[in-house]
């Protein structure tokens, strides 16, 4: 069994290549040994958001703080608020953060599948967010 104390492990800003705009990523967990699950909170500034991206194994988020948006391949802009609870399944190719408006934080968890969890692809356009 294994306790973090919060603010035990320093913030961490999310990497330029895979983020738009201010993120910061907290307390980033992982399971051990046979585990595959891990994740971490995640806070998007206004008009921040991920790189599109997908996960081998599906994703969840937990909306705890603020308005975001979610965006699937080919669907529309979907908002996001304090409380949803969203899954994202296996393979679909998406992104998600704030909203120009409002930041947003959420819980990300997802299971690792050849050590990984998420395999990052293109940015996302001002223009595909501004849609």
């Amino acid at each position: 069994m294994r306790i973090t104390k919060s603010g035990s492990v320093p913030s961490q800003n999310g990497p330029e290549s895979y983020f738009t705009g201010k993120v910061r990523i907290d307390t980033p967990f992982s399971g051990t040994e046979s585990a595959r699950v891990g994740g971490a909170t995640v806070t998007f500034e206004p008009g921040a958001r991920t790189a599109w991206h997908t996960h081998p194994l599906g994703q969840t988020l937990i909306i705890t703080h603020g308005r975001g948006w979610l965006q699937e391949e080919g669907g529309e802009i979907r908002e996001m608020n304090v409380g949803d609870i969203v899954w994202i399944p296996e393979g679909v190719k998406h992104w998600h953060g704030a909203t120009p408006e409002n930041a947003m934080t959420h819980i990300a968890i997802a299971e690792s599948l050849n050590g990984s969890p998420v395999e990052w692809l293109e940015k996302v356009t001002d223009a595909q967010y501004q849609k």
